[in-house]
């Protein structure tokens, strides 16, 4: 038997998007494609988790339509638990691993450089977001307390093999089924079901990598904001991010971009963010910058 060589420029993990409803529209979508794969050393097989058809998506982009069971309602608000369709059976192709990302996010490095985090197919990486940390500690407490505290994450950039997780969504679709809803409490939400159900194999993150930027860069205290734009590892560390997310936030990116310097804006949290170099260090530029090429991207295509 003849076995098949991979050619070299076959795609060697998986870029994933979902979309759902009009917030966002394939302009958008097009140009993080765009950046991700100009920056990506190993160019990405592109998959389209949506509701619904996408004229004008970038040639080659594969589109998968959602499970009739992610398609309800209550499963798209803001628990936004429709997202763990892309763990579901027959969604994605299982013979990559693949990068899950909001498409609201700053991509500023090569993403598939996230795939290192991978230490087993069976990992699970995510950010960070709760003071229990993944790993050993958030494992024993998960174990202990019977599942009830756990190592809490973000699903704004997930690295996972879609061949191994699975059964994330079939758990969820099983409770929901049981329980007649989110009738269990990590059920209120894609990333806390997803850290619950897989906390065995979860990890974070890096935050030299990749940051949110409300917990990062946004503070009740403008003194505290401020003394940590001082501080010279916390600059150089903002300055080699390959990744800055903005979830939970009612601005997007560009509105940031758009704000005159000096501007300050708080969210329903309270948590200030200052528009300056004073208190962003050179992330207030990165983000200037990133979106006036994403918009040259706009014009080229």
């Amino acid at each position: 038997m003849m076995t098949q060589t991979p050619h070299a420029t076959d795609p060697t993990w998986q870029l994933v998007l979902i979309l759902w409803g009009t917030k966002y529209g394939v302009d958008e979508v097009n140009k993080l494609i765009t950046t991700i794969t100009d920056q990506a050393a190993q160019k990405p097989r592109v998959v389209l988790i949506t509701d619904r058809d996408r004229p004008g998506l970038l040639p080659g982009v594969v589109t998968r339509d959602f499970p009739p069971f992610y398609l309800n309602p209550a499963l798209q608000t803001g628990g936004c638990q429709a997202k763990l369709a892309m763990f579901a059976q027959g969604v994605l192709p299982t013979d990559l691993p693949a990068i899950y990302i909001d498409i609201d996010t700053l991509v500023l490095g090569d993403l598939s450089e996230f795939l290192d985090l991978m230490t087993t197919p069976q990992t699970l990486a995510l950010f960070q977001s709760a003071i229990v940390p993944f790993g050993p500690m958030g494992r024993l407490l998960w174990r202990v307390s019977r599942k009830k505290r756990y190592a809490r994450g973000n699903s704004s950039l997930v690295v996972f093999h879609p061949g191994h997780c699975h059964y994330i969504a079939a758990l969820f679709e099983q409770l929901f089924t049981q329980t007649g809803g989110m009738g269990l409490r990590p059920m209120i939400a894609d990333e806390r079901f997803m850290s619950w159900a897989a906390q065995p194999h979860a990890r974070a993150l890096p935050l030299s990598w990749a940051v949110k930027f409300p917990t990062e860069f946004m503070w009740r205290w403008r003194w505290l904001t401020y003394a940590r734009a001082m501080l010279p590892h916390l600059r150089r560390r903002w300055a080699g991010l390959k990744v800055i997310t903005f979830p939970g936030l009612d601005f997007k990116g560009p509105d940031l971009a758009a704000l005159p310097n000096g501007a300050e804006m708080v969210d329903r949290k309270g948590r200030r963010l200052i528009w300056t170099d004073r208190a962003l260090g050179p992330v207030k530029q990165m983000i200037i910058d990133y979106y006036a090429s994403l918009n040259t991207k706009g014009d080229s295509q």
